[in-house]
């Protein structure tokens, strides 16, 4: 998927691009049609969320519809929970905002990993940022570290942010998409994260042509918003510090990593 609309990108083993993808991208682009994910085809140098929707057999899925269709879905799915339990009016705004996050985090991931496939990077680079999988252990240690939070730490003192959403006797199915959605969260942090520190490594280790400076520019901007996209969440963590700051920290180290990379990038243009 592609917040610009494009396909996935899939590239041979010795780095570029299968001519295949090239021809189907531009079929797409003479007909008009919405670029689609081709199934049952490998999906390489991707983040974990692109291959796990491009690897579904026998589906193609536009990137736009793929993006409404996640919102819409988790969407629904917070309504429901709602109406059927009769829970706090904050479950319904805190799991909207979650679920914009989320949408709004997988554009610009997709953004982001284009870029990446666009921009003739060294193959290092770009197996390093999209191929190692890193990100998932990143979102993983986020996620794992806030559920030790909402149900160890934080019930121990009032207010407990379970019971202000969901009620002092949570049913379970609130509590399992409560989850889901924050592994959501989690691992586009994880993302925002690893694509920074990637970022800044790329501009340290390898020197950049004007067209690739291009690129990177855009990288790094999709990376500054995809990291200030949490920002939305604050006012549902005001009444609990260690949460308000984890979020401000994650935000803050996003913007100095990737604001170095994009000023030492600048300076090599001079």
């Amino acid at each position: 998927m592609s917040g610009s609309g494009g396909e996935y990108g899939r590239r041979t083993e010795s780095g570029r691009e299968n001519p295949s993808n090239r021809t189907e991208r531009e079929s797409a682009a003479e007909t008009g049609r919405e670029a689609t994910i081709p199934a049952s085809r490998p999906v390489r140098e991707a983040w974990v969320y692109e291959s796990i929707v491009g690897s579904l057999p026998g589906v193609e899925v536009g990137t736009w519809t793929a993006h409404a269709l996640q919102f819409v879905g988790f969407e629904v799915a917070v309504v429901a929970l709602w109406l059927v339990y009769d829970l706090p009016t904050g479950a319904l705004v805190a799991g909207t905002a979650v679920v914009a996050v989320a949408s709004a985090g997988s554009v610009a991931m997709v953004t982001i990993a284009e870029a990446v496939r666009a921009g003739e990077e060294p193959r290092r680079y770009r197996r390093l940022v999209l191929g190692s999988r890193f990100e998932l252990v990143l979102g993983l240690v986020a996620f794992l570290v806030l559920v030790t939070y909402l149900f160890v730490v934080d019930p121990r003192q009032a207010p407990v942010l379970l019971e202000s959403l969901l009620g002092q006797t949570p049913p379970a199915p609130a509590v399992f998409l409560l989850l889901l959605l924050c592994w959501d969260v989690c691992y586009r942090i994880g993302t925002a994260w690893w694509a920074g520190v990637t970022g800044l490594w790329r501009t340290v280790s390898f020197p950049a042509d004007p067209r690739q400076r291009r690129q990177r520019a855009r990288i790094d901007r999709a990376t500054l918003a995809f990291g200030g996209l949490q920002l939305s969440l604050v006012p549902f963590v005001l009444d609990h510090p260690l949460l308000l700051g984890a979020l401000s920290g994650h935000v803050a180290a996003v913007g100095l990593v990737s604001g170095t990379a994009r000023l030492l990038e600048r300076r090599n243009e001079n």
